[in-house]
């Protein structure tokens, strides 16, 4: 089920046949094994890839950052001389902590003037509000390793397996840690003007962490907001029953196409 808030005058005509580069960033603990899946579910001609920061996925041996402007950079280092020598356009889509990641890198790379993306999709994150009293997630260190578990197993997300496995725990929890100490200080400055990018927002229904509401919120911080789509699920929606990924797929192949046809693109293809 999915119920979604439409932006006026979003067209459902005819498709554009150009490729498309679309850049996943996972949730904090997450790597790009949890999208592994996803090129498959979207249409031909679009690459599909999930980037994962330092101690997490293919980079489990490299040093996880706790600094948030620290992530943002490793990630513009990576990409831009991909993004500047290759003039396919391309979109970003983060989920939770990743929904951050997407968004901050979007405003460094309109701020040095690289390519941007196309169209941003923010899922399961509320918007950043720019003041202190933004709720934070539990100090690290202040939960044990048992409590830390029930915690990721209440959200889901995690594998079952690396919750209940000592040895995986031991391998995965440092990047989870580094990504927990990472939200809980990050305080981006607040931005200058909404975004000259089209931007699509996620929620799941039942996903306490992220209300549908907070996620609302995003709408301010985009000059072209293309909707909140809010599915049935939790945090991790998209993996709520079977069909669920091929829901969201669409939805976000749909909202791409649909910032493409409109020409919001227009930063990017510069």
């Amino acid at each position: 089920m999915e119920f979604t808030s439409p932006a006026p005058g979003h067209d459902q005509g005819s498709e554009p046949r150009d490729g498309l580069r679309l850049f996943v960033f996972p949730h904090a603990g997450g790597s790009s094994l949890t999208y592994q899946d996803w090129p498959d579910r979207f249409p031909v001609g679009w690459q599909v890839r999930a980037l994962d920061a330092p101690g997490h996925g293919p980079l489990l041996d490299a040093a996880p950052l706790t600094d948030g402007n620290a992530l943002i950079g490793h990630f513009f280092d990576r990409l831009v001389p991909e993004l500047s020598a290759n003039g396919t356009p391309f979109a970003f889509f983060g989920h939770s902590m990743g929904a951050l990641v997407a968004y901050e890198l979007t405003r460094r790379l309109l701020a040095e003037g690289a390519p941007a993306p196309v169209w941003l999709g923010v899922s399961a994150c509320g918007a950043p509000r720019g003041h202190t009293d933004e709720p934070t997630p539990p100090h690290p260190g202040e939960l044990s390793d048992a409590e830390l578990r029930r915690t990721l197993a209440a959200l889901g997300g995690t594998p079952a397996q690396v919750l209940r496995t000592e040895e995986l725990w031991q391998v995965f929890a440092p990047a989870i840690r580094a990504d927990l100490t990472l939200l809980r200080t990050w305080r981006p400055a607040p931005p200058a003007a909404p975004l000259p990018v089209a931007l699509s927002a996620f929620a799941g229904t039942r996903d306490a962490a992220a209300l549908p509401a907070r996620v609302a919120s995003w709408a301010e911080h985009t000059e072209h907001f293309l909707g909140l789509h809010v599915f049935d699920g939790g945090h991790f929606y998209f993996q709520d029953g079977p069909d669920a990924a091929a829901r969201l797929a669409g939805r976000v192949t749909a909202d791409v196409r649909g910032a493409l046809r409109s020409g919001r693109a227009a930063a990017g293809l510069r």
